[in-house]
């Protein structure tokens, strides 16, 4: 993917940030986290603008990256740091114009969940960061040894917290769900959502399986030498990816032709350059 390609993805990620921060999250005080969060409840006590706290407290995190965790780990954290809280501040004033006060909170939770993950899963897909918090978690991994997982868990839950002092608990628990729907849609959008599948057989009719598979869908197949864990027998196994529209016919295709196959099926986030040979001949 060309360069101009990627930051144009990046920051239509950071529009989408934007756009949920002030139709959903502001509006309603759900602090869902980061640095974002924290400029609502900030905002709550000090009446301080959201934006120019975002701004502020992204460039002090840039410059403790800088010290702490050095140049080549800070530099994917600056455009994240500085757009979105310009892209906060400019599409603050649609607020005026388009409202949600009367949809019920936990539609709000989720809506507002939904496009702001998937922002942050574009953001994060193409290698770059939001800022913000995201360098205190890579600060506690690096220096604490505390797992990224762990670290987030710690950062958001205080701001949580903290939301809890500022709004009141039913806030809270709305805020922890925009939190659960905001980690589970943008992990969906950085990992593409599940376009494709992966087959694992052991069957007894090979070439039927496999003329079935490259005549009526054009797939390939890899062969892998196994041996059993308990039988010691040795077998092949015979690993197929495959799209996920074409998933329910082949798992019921290759059970009609050996109804006693063992199959085991997984997902499979990203497929590239498969079965091209095949299809440069259809």
């Amino acid at each position: 993917m060309n360069k101009i390609k990627k930051y144009f993805i990046v920051i239509i990620g950071l529009l989408l940030m934007a756009l949920s921060f002030n139709l959903f999250q502001e509006p309603f005080n759900f602090a869902a986290g980061g640095v974002t969060g924290l400029s609502i409840i900030f905002h709550k006590f000090f009446n301080f603008d959201e934006s120019l706290f975002i701004f502020i407290a992204n460039q002090t995190l840039i410059i403790i990256s800088f010290i702490v965790l050095g140049k080549k780990k800070t530099i994917d954290t600056i455009l994240g740091s500085i757009l979105l809280p310009i892209f906060i501040k400019l599409t603050s004033i649609i607020s005026t114009y388009l409202t949600f006060q009367d949809l019920d909170y936990i539609l709000i939770a989720i809506i507002g969940g939904i496009i702001y993950g998937i922002g942050l899963g574009l953001v994060y897909k193409y290698g770059f960061t939001s800022g913000g918090t995201d360098i205190l978690n890579q600060i506690m991994e690096v220096k604490y040894k505390i797992p990224m997982n762990k670290a987030i868990i710690i950062v958001d839950g205080l701001i949580v917290l903290l939301s809890a002092l500022a709004f009141g608990i039913p806030v809270m628990i709305y805020s922890l769900i925009m939190i659960i729907i905001i980690s589970f849609i943008s992990n969906k959008t950085i990992l593409e959502l599940n376009e494709n599948k992966v087959f694992y057989i052991y069957t007894e009719e090979v070439n039927k399986v496999k003329d079935y598979l490259t005549n009526n869908f054009a797939y390939d197949i890899t062969i892998f030498d196994t041996i059993g864990g308990y039988s010691k027998e040795k077998k092949k196994l015979y690993m197929c990816s495959v799209s996920t529209k074409d998933y329910y016919a082949i798992k019921e295709g290759i059970l009609y032709i050996d109804p006693k196959a063992f199959i085991v099926i997984t997902n499979a986030y990203e497929q590239k350059n498969a079965n091209v040979l095949i299809r440069a001949k259809k």
